[in-house]
């Protein structure tokens, strides 16, 4: 773990104030579930390492990200599955069974087990809209993880700015942490999670945020003229937001991304659900914030945890990776297609991720 802007609570507190919760009706387990195969008729998948280089040249690299863009389009989807899609998702569902219809198993699996929430914001606690700034949760949703956190620790992991998720939350008593993991930040109230006014902060990629703020007056200034697109400053890191883009200029929006990058070498890009992502090149994302957490919270080398992370986005996978290595707790996929995963179990939509945690 970084020691970088790093403040810690006492840890032991976090757990001393666990709430002593019987487990029997709400705690979960993941028996160790073998990667899937191919699904027949199954989905495309683009490879971060050929998003990232692109081959050789600047036309390659842009091939190779429009191909993904194109990959993960919703547009590119049917809009009444076929036999083949509906096996494809039935095969699928064999290796990353609904979290719902399996619950009782799970749950009676984990008894005595503490329980560590994490849980993605955009597409999972709300749907994905056009316009990021109105991905408002629902009344429902928030009492839901409101509930939630009485309970058990409980963190949102996004790659939303920490502030601009916090505004959409609305939750004091939860972790946050923003930038794909890049700016964590402890529960401003609650003593269960907190001794004193100490509190807990991670910020590993400091150090950037002059970058960062000067590359996005680049972009701003590049894709201007691309209608629809949209640069989001999540202080950490960037996003270009192309699902309002028409598709017949992703090419032309993804040139430009390119010669801006071409003068950071220090940063890299990924790509999210109809979205760009530009950030340092440190070995930092979801996977290193959960692990982070959970030894923040005193849970680095125990065996009666059992953390579960939520997620809908291919940044999720991270976080989903951390925890079959660790072989502890699950990875629960937010999709109603078949795509590759390593998380463990599956939801159809929001919706459903709000029953599961509700329940």
């Amino acid at each position: 773990m970084t020691n970088q802007n790093v403040v810690v609570s006492d840890p032991k507190s976090a757990i001393g104030m666990a709430i002593a919760v019987s487990v029997s009706n709400s705690s979960f387990f993941s028996p160790a579930v073998p990667k899937p195969p191919t699904v027949p008729g199954g989905y495309i998948t683009i490879s971060l390492k050929k998003l990232e280089t692109g081959g050789a040249g600047g036309a390659g690299r842009v091939g190779a990200w429009v191909d993904s863009m194109r990959a993960s389009s919703p547009t590119r989807i049917k809009s009444t599955p076929s036999l083949s899609d509906t096996e494809a998702l039935s095969a699928w569902m064999l290796h990353h069974p609904s979290a719902l219809r399996t619950f009782e198993q799970i749950t009676n699996a984990s008894k005595g087990k503490q329980i560590v929430m994490f849980l993605d914001y955009d597409g999972t606690l709300s749907p994905i809209v056009e316009d990021p700034d109105q991905a408002f949760m629902s009344k429902e949703m928030r009492a839901a993880v409101k509930d939630v956190a009485r309970y058990f620790p409980t963190a949102i992991v996004s790659g939303r700015c920490r502030d601009k998720v916090y505004r959409f939350v609305k939750l004091s008593e939860l972790y946050y942490a923003g930038s794909h993991g890049m700016d964590i930040k402890g529960p401003a109230k609650g003593r269960k999670y907190k001794k004193g006014n100490q509190s807990l902060l991670c910020q590993p990629a400091s150090e950037f945020l002059p970058m960062i703020d000067e590359v996005y007056k680049a972009l701003l200034e590049k894709t201007k003229s691309t209608p629809g697109a949209k640069v989001e400053n999540n202080k950490f890191c960037l996003s270009v937001h192309f699902r309002c883009v028409d598709e017949q200029r992703w090419t032309a929006l993804a040139e430009q991304v390119r010669l801006v990058l071409n003068q950071y070498p220090k940063l890299r890009l990924t790509q999210g659900r109809k979205v760009l992502e530009i950030r340092p090149t440190i070995k930092w994302d979801k996977g290193n914030a959960l692990e982070f957490l959970l030894e923040s919270l005193g849970y680095a080398n125990s065996n009666d945890v059992f953390p579960i992370y939520i997620g809908d986005d291919r940044t999720d996978e991270d976080a989903f990776k951390v925890l079959r290595n660790r072989g502890q707790g699950f990875g629960i996929i937010v999709s109603k297609f078949p795509r590759e995963t390593s998380a463990s179990y599956s939801l159809q939509e929001p919706t459903e991720a709000r029953t599961l945690i509700h329940t």
